[in-house]
């Protein structure tokens, strides 16, 4: 995939370019105009009693993929088109089948791998297989809009933001903190839970997007990650039980190995094998950088 370079605006007034141009500025004013716009459609939402609507029926789906989507990506947009003034390459049409497509895939692969071990450790036994689950709301809404959301505040404003300012290491420390521990007042959540969402998705979504540079890739793996976890193999996602599953699991063995209340990303096993899919990354981007340099030298 290719790389993305982030031209800054011209030169401006000293106070624009500490208040306006500055990565903490950036962060801040991402973050006001999300709070501001959310607050208003929540407001909004309130008011003309959408909440009364049918949580699985279309419109209700529909209103809450707006909620979730829009100030994220209205505030995202003001960032990049009138801060930055560069086109929104890593979230661009064009890219965003095939990539959505590769993240999905690793997002699947990467639970049915977690799954798998389980399965044969004797920790996962299926004990009913259900055709009639509502995956609709939990594909669109805890699927793709969380993916959505979530993967344009950690990765294309923290992470981005703070790799261009201070580098790969501090934006991998600080957007996986802040990611691991946004999820530590869900439902049985505990210190570990949050330390675990951070090493495990928090680097590897930030390592993903520093390899492809295109957001699409990391939505499709949250998307695909929550989706499987949750739907498909019945596992508490991020302390929240599933609503219902095509797979019915019993799960067995310690808390350490299956992930206890919490789900399967409070498993030992998903931070390994999260950790490892990291490592591969960074080595073949180190690898792949290596042969072009020696292929530059070799032409000159």
């Amino acid at each position: 995939m290719k790389t993305q370079a982030v031209p800054m605006p011209p030169v401006r007034a000293k106070w624009k370019r500490v208040l306006i141009d500055s990565a903490i500025a950036r962060i801040v004013i991402f973050v006001a105009l999300v709070l501001v716009i959310g607050t208003a459609m929540t407001v909004a939402y309130s008011i003309a009693g959408w909440k009364s609507l049918p949580v699985d029926g279309g419109p209700r789906i529909a209103l809450d993929f707006l909620l979730r989507l829009v100030p994220m990506g209205v505030g995202y947009y003001v960032i990049v088109r009138f801060i930055e003034r560069r086109r929104v390459d890593e979230l661009g049409w064009r890219d965003m089948v095939p990539h959505l497509a590769i993240g999905i895939l690793g997002g699947a692969a990467l639970m049915a791998g977690v799954i798998g071990v389980l399965w044969l450790a004797g920790s996962y036994t299926v004990t009913a297989v259900n055709t009639d689950v509502l995956w609709l709301r939990s594909l669109l809404i805890f699927g793709l809009a969380t993916g959505i959301a979530e993967e344009i505040i950690f990765r294309g404003v923290l992470f981005r933001i703070i790799d261009e300012r201070w580098g790969l290491w501090p934006a991998l420390t600080v957007s996986a903190l802040f990611f691991g521990f946004a999820h530590a007042s869900n439902a049985n959540a505990t210190l570990w839970s949050s330390i675990a969402i951070a090493i495990e998705a928090g680097i590897l979504l930030g390592v993903v997007y520093h390899v492809t540079k295109s957001l699409w890739v990391c939505i499709g793996m949250h998307m695909a990650w929550n989706f499987f976890e949750g739907t498909v193999f019945g596992s508490a996602v991020s302390g929240i039980a599933a609503r219902g599953s095509w797979l019915q699991p019993q799960f067995s063995g310690p808390d350490w190995l299956t992930g206890g209340s919490f789900g399967i990303e409070a498993s030992v096993l998903t931070v390994l094998l999260s950790l490892a899919a990291s490592f591969a990354l960074l080595a073949a981007r180190q690898r792949r950088r290596r042969e072009n340099e020696l292929q530059l030298q070799g032409a000159a």
